[in-house]
Parts: C-alpha cells; sequence; structure tokens
C-alpha cells in the first residue's frame, strides 16, 4: 500500500503548452470557408515575422494513398514544401514536438479544439456553436459576421466578463491582425540570465570563474553585468560551489557530466516558460555594450539569438539567448547522443549576428590566454 505522502514521480516545472503547442487559438463559431480565408490573412500578414501554423480537417473525399501503400510514416518532397503523412493519429505529446518551433498556431474550432477561442457570432452556424458552448473556456476575442445584430444569449451565459473582450466585425482583417500580433508581443518569453561557473577548469589548473580582474570575481561580475537586461539571475555551478557563491542565486547541474549543455538545460528545467541569457564566466573583454547589442536583436522566433564567433566563425553557444522552444530540441540532441550546444545552433534556425567588436568575445581556457587577457585588459586601463 502507497502512503497518501509518497510520491511516485518528481515534480518538474511543465512549459505551458495547449493542446498542439505555444500561442494556439481556435476560431468557431462560423463557416470553414470563414476560418480559412481568416487564417490565412493572419498568417500572410504574420508570416514574414513569426512561424505559423493551422490546423484544420480534410474537406474532400480524396483516396488516402497512405493507407494503400501501408506506410507508417510517408515523407514527400513538394519541391515547394515538404509533407509528413502519419498513418497514426498523433497524440498530444507527439504534437508538442511537431509545433514546438511555432509562435502561433490557428485551429479550425470546427473540428479541433484549442487552449484559447476566438468566437464568431454567425447566424449560419448558430446551431454548430451552441453544440461546442462548452468549449468555450478561454474566449479572447469576439468577431461578428454581418448576418447578426449582436452576441447571441447562449454564448453571454458561457462567457463570463464577455463585456470586457475585444469585439470587431469578421471583415476588420487589419485589426484582426494586430490584436494577434499584440497578443504575441504580450507573451514573448520572459528573459533570465544564466552565468556559466560550473566548469572545473582543467586545462587552466584552478577556478578561472573567481579571477578577479574587474574587482571581484568574475562569475559575480557577469551576473551583475546581465542584471539590467534580465528578469533574473542565476549563476549555474556544481552542488559543491554554492556555499562560496553568496548573495546571487544558483541554478546547480540537474544534468549531470554535460558541462554546458547540461547547464541550459538545467536552467529550462527549473523555468521552461523563459528565454534564458546564457554568458560563460571566462570572458574578460565582454561589456555591458556588447550585450545589449544582443538583446536589441532578439529573434524570439528563431530558436536562438547568438553571435557568430570571430575565431571560427561558428556560432558562439555560450554568448547567447536561448528561446524556450530550444528545449525540446536540446533534449532531443541529447536523446539522439549529442551534447555539444554548437551542433545543436548550427543545424537548427538561428538568428546570428556579427559583434560590432569581436575582441570582446574573447574567452579565457589557458594559462596563455589568461596572459593575453590580462595584457589586453591592461592597455585597456592605460588608454583610458
Amino acid at each position: 500500500m502507497i502512503s497518501n505522502e509518497h510520491k511516485k514521480h518528481s515534480d518538474i516545472a511543465r512549459p505551458s503548452l495547449g493542446n498542439f503547442g505555444r500561442n494556439e487559438f481556435a476560431i468557431v463559431g462560423t463557416t470553414c470557408g470563414n476560418i480559412q480565408a481568416l487564417a490565412g490573412d493572419v498568417m500572410k500578414a504574420l508570416s514574414p515575422k513569426y512561424k505559423c501554423a493551422y490546423i484544420d480537417a480534410e474537406h474532400s473525399d480524396k483516396n488516402d494513398a497512405l493507407k494503400s501503400q501501408d506506410a507508417f510514416v510517408k515523407y514527400t518532397d513538394k519541391i515547394s514544401f515538404r509533407e509528413l503523412q502519419y498513418k497514426n493519429e498523433p497524440d498530444k505529446f507527439q504534437f508538442h514536438q511537431l509545433f514546438n518551433e511555432t509562435d502561433l498556431i490557428l485551429v479550425n474550432g470546427n473540428h479541433n479544439e484549442a487552449a484559447a477561442q476566438i468566437v464568431v457570432i454567425d447566424k449560419v452556424k448558430e446551431a454548430s456553436l451552441l453544440k461546442r458552448v462548452k468549449q468555450l473556456n478561454n474566449v479572447q476575442l469576439i468577431l461578428l459576421n454581418d448576418n447578426v445584430d449582436g452576441i447571441f444569449d447562449f454564448v453571454k451565459q458561457a462567457v463570463p466578463g464577455w463585456q470586457s473582450l475585444p469585439m470587431l466585425s469578421l471583415y476588420e482583417t487589419s485589426n484582426i491582425i494586430d490584436f494577434f500580433q499584440n497578443r504575441l508581443t504580450k507573451n514573448l518569453p520572459v528573459l533570465n540570465g544564466l552565468v556559466l561557473a560550473g566548469g572545473k577548469s582543467v586545462r587552466m589548473g584552478f577556478d578561472k570563474t573567481s579571477l578577479e580582474w574587474h574587482g571581484k570575481a568574475q562569475r559575480n561580475y557577469i551576473a551583475d553585468m546581465i542584471s539590467p537586461l534580465c528578469s533574473n539571475v542565476f549563476i549555474s555551478c556544481r552542488e559543491d560551489q554554492r556555499e562560496a557563491i553568496m548573495g546571487y542565486e544558483t541554478i546547480t547541474d540537474s544534468f549531470a557530466g554535460l558541462g554546458p549543455y547540461g547547464a541550459i538545460l538545467s536552467a529550462f528545467r527549473s523555468n521552461p516558460d523563459a528565454a534564458w541569457l546564457v554568458v560563460a564566466s571566462d570572458l574578460p573583454l565582454m561589456d555591458e555594450a556588447t550585450l545589449q547589442y544582443l538583446a536589441d536583436r532578439r529573434d524570439a522566433s528563431a530558436i536562438a539569438t547568438t553571435f557568430e564567433s570571430p575565431f571560427d566563425g561558428f556560432p558562439e553557444p555560450l554568448i547567447t539567448i536561448w528561446e524556450p522552444k530550444a528545449y525540446a530540441i536540446l533534449l532531443s540532441f541529447l536523446a539522439q547522443g549529442y551534447s555539444c550546444p554548437r551542433k545543436a545552433l548550427r543545424n537548427n534556425n538561428v538568428h546570428i549576428i556579427k559583434a560590432e567588436h569581436p575582441e570582446k568575445l574573447m574567452n579565457v581556457n589557458t594559462q596563455d590566454e589568461l596572459e593575453k587577457a590580462t595584457a589586453l585588459l591592461q592597455t585597456k586601463i592605460s588608454s583610458l
């Protein structure tokens, strides 16, 4: 017998996902043709900046070629787009993976439910909407078709506070697009900071994060530097380092033995809905202006915004803003046997920028690099 106090599984922070992913809206209450037209207008307007998805059901009686071929999965290169067909119906966990990188998901509410709803008041579909009235649990916008004078009484009863919801004509396309644009802006993931200080500094021979290039331990210096850009700042460390890091919040590695990769995953595990500004602590020349430059060019539609390394031309994973959608991707790479954050960046949709002052990205791992960095800092101080 298991006691009431016993927990079989550990509590893990879960990302805020709906039936399909983040920022999903079911459009319900009108014809499928109206829903498709509205979704098309919205996606056409927003797709240059955001990754949009649309979910619907097949409206024709075409033969199912997939079944005739008895393929579990069928992939077709359509040249202008790619198509995957599944023999089995995906469950919500598979949908979360499929739609992980999308920013906005529009759903034909006549066939599927979503976490939020856009209700269309349309006389033609009044009976259909009445059948789905229990689905109206998070209405965000009400649209009126030309064939009605006001909101149906059963909608008023089902949607508390309907009077305070925005209300538009179904044909106010530009205002509807503005509604979705505002929601995406409002739902931009909060930016947290993570200073990487959990390495063992094997090549250096001592804990390089405790070096005091700027009058305090370098890990603390970086944490203070990124604080104005972030809602919360944490220092990533090993359990045995926590006592030495006083006055700063810490995240200890819950993915042990994976270096920076494990530190990033541990941060996402603690808060999977936040974006993380990850900065290594071994950057003696790093300054506020360089990090502000990165933050100003953040592209939340990509999985990450990062600098191009001036030393090898590859993405620089340890001076990067990692978006929440990167969490599932990093876990999938780990499941395939990869624990290199740079490999994850190189093989995904990433926004890469060039630093105005590339030398600021220099990191220190060896005694030789330490001497070079110290000389550069002394030169800088002398010039000031």
